[in-house]
């Protein structure tokens, strides 16, 4: 395949040689695994995105940060970071269908363009507020929801956009790059935000946000691609595909399953990272850079996580992660709610960013492996709603159950919901294994078995 390539879109292969991803020059050797690892980057497209969007990641988790913490230290309430993050991320859980629908029809690129503009506009608003002295809860919560309008729209788009800047075969590898582009900007961005957290406050964080959303416009306008035209509506209603696309998800068992354990990771598990502050200053006696390098820790966690997906070949044997990884998370948080030390907590953390991100990743390679290609941005938009858009249900009630009962004990208590899910999803793992299987052979990723019914690997 030549580099040149991506000046119109990938072609795709709809069945690649029984599941191997053909790599120039794959070999045992150093330089072999390299190429494998990295296989995604021979897409212009792709590397024009990933450097852009890493660049611009930075300045989102320190703006993340930065909101924690100005919220803490203006109201010093676990229930106002659990309505801080509600208002951020509550509009994913009600727009993202729409918003799925839209990159199915639209031009993702041009549709990223907008969206990353719009978001510029908001770390900017943030900015002058915090600089000029005159920033209120209300305010941050309002430009939070804004945030989470934009994201909406963002997501679905980009996450599908990924798919338009590879080959399918290279899906694999790309999907769990672009997770450790998210990552690795995780490791800089909350430590840098720390850090200047304590010696200029908070306002440099958003400003540094603002003017990283540069870096990704630049890319955009850069990439090289096909005009294709928007996909044909067939003369149907918005509201009527997109239906059509809850009624495919939820018709397939490994897509339904998929997103229903999503959904309890994010409203029993995730919650921790909105509890964090909390957690850092009253049970740990930490400082904001002790806070930073506490969500460094779970992105180092994410990172290695990301790196050991991005070397594997294809997606055969993902879906048995899973199961592993929930319970992992469980005796993770179950650790983190009863540490009383600030080293023991990193520990903790670094397991439960990776084995989070194992279920994420596992889930979103598998998913759009799966997915008919008409379809992505939708179920795209489920991945997103199962996940990012449940986050603020969670976050609403393990704030509101904080301010009552503590940090701690919510903390082991969403541990423990998530661990009997987990339970549930280990009964369901054998026909979850047979179906993406019959959908991995149909792909043309499996072999199909033979006369003997012997050859057949596992999904």
């Amino acid at each position: 395949m030549k580099d040149d390539q991506e000046n119109g879109r990938p072609t795709r292969n709809a069945a690649p040689e029984a599941g191997r991803t053909i790599v120039s020059g794959e070999s045992h050797t150093a330089a072999g695994r390299f190429q494998l690892l990295f296989r995604a980057f021979r897409h212009r497209n792709y590397r024009l995105f990933f450097l852009g969007q890493t660049l611009s990641l930075v300045g989102v988790w320190m703006q993340v940060i930065a909101v924690g913490w100005l919220v803490y230290r203006l109201t010093g309430s676990a229930l106002q970071l659990g309505v801080v993050a509600f208002a951020s991320q509550i509009s994913i859980l009600v727009l993202t269908p729409f918003a799925g629908l839209l990159a199915d029809r639209m031009n993702r690129r041009r549709l990223l363009i907008w969206t990353q503009s719009l978001a510029l506009l908001q770390a900017l608003t943030l900015t002058i507020l915090v600089f000029s002295s005159s920033v209120r809860v209300w305010q941050i919560a309002l430009l939070s929801l804004m945030n989470g309008v934009i994201n909406s729209f963002d997501m679905p788009a980009r996450h599908s956009f990924v798919a338009d800047l590879v080959d399918r075969e290279d899906l694999a590898n790309a999907i769990p790059l672009n997770s450790a582009m998210f990552n690795s900007a995780r490791l800089v961005g909350p430590s840098l935000a720390g850090i200047l957290i304590a010696r200029y406050g908070e306002g440099i964080c958003f400003l540094v946000n603002a003017a990283s959303y540069l870096a990704v416009l630049a890319a955009l306008c850069a990439m090289r691609m096909s005009s294709d035209p928007p996909a044909p509506t067939n003369g149907r209603r918005a509201l009527s595909e997109i239906v059509d696309g809850f009624r495919y998800a939820w018709r397939l068992f490994p897509i339904r399953v998929i997103l229903l354990l999503l959904c309890l990771l994010s409203i029993a598990v995730m919650p921790y990272t909105t509890l964090l502050p909390a957690f850092a200053r009253d049970i740990l006696r930490a400082g904001s850079t002790d806070y930073g390098f506490m969500v460094t820790a779970s992105g180092v966690g994410c990172l290695i996580c990301n790196f050991f997906f991005a070397s594997r070949k294809n997606v055969t044997g993902l879906a048995r992660i899973i199961p592993f990884s929930c319970v992992a998370a469980s005796i993770g948080l179950i650790g983190l709610s009863l540490c009383r030390g600030l080293p023991v907590s990193y520990l903790w953390l670094f397991l439960l960013g990776g084995v989070t991100m194992a279920q994420l990743t596992a889930s979103n390679v598998i998913l759009q492996t799966v997915v008919d290609e008409e379809k992505r941005g939708r179920v795209m938009s489920l991945y997103i709603m199962s996940f990012i858009g449940m986050i603020p249900i969670g976050s609403l009630i393990a704030g509101t159950i904080a301010e009552r009962f503590g940090v701690t004990g919510t903390l082991f208590g969403g541990a423990c919901l998530f661990l009997v899910g987990s339970l549930l999803f280990i009964a369901w793992f054998p026909r979850l294994s047979r179906e993406l299987r019959l959908v991995y052979q149909g792909l043309g990723i499996l072999a199909k078995p033979s006369a003997d019914g012997n050859g057949t690997p596992t999904a």
